[in-house]
């Protein structure tokens, strides 16, 4: 994940809806599904799915009224600290 994706993801969020978003992301999990895409398609495709899923995570922790300084790191914290558990 890269935190500078998830920043501006978030921005494009409140400036515009989660809506977007969350639209994306289902054209990008239905275009994985393609059979002849290739590993390296697969890695990107699933990078961005990744990163998208993340800003709208912290977003929501930004609507709840957590500062978004806050909201990115307890986010990166919980990535990493799930990455390590597996």
């Amino acid at each position: 994940m890269r935190l500078p994706l998830i920043k501006k993801i978030g921005e494009f969020i409140a400036e515009k809806d989660m809506d977007y978003v969350l639209e994306t992301i289902e054209t990008l999990e239905m275009l994985s599904e393609i059979q002849s895409l290739k590993d390296e398609e697969l890695d990107v495709i699933g990078e961005l799915i990744s990163n998208l899923y993340g800003a709208v995570e912290v977003q929501k922790a930004i609507d709840a009224g957590t500062p978004q300084k806050d909201a990115l790191n307890d986010f990166m914290k919980r990535v990493v600290g799930s990455i390590d558990k597996g």
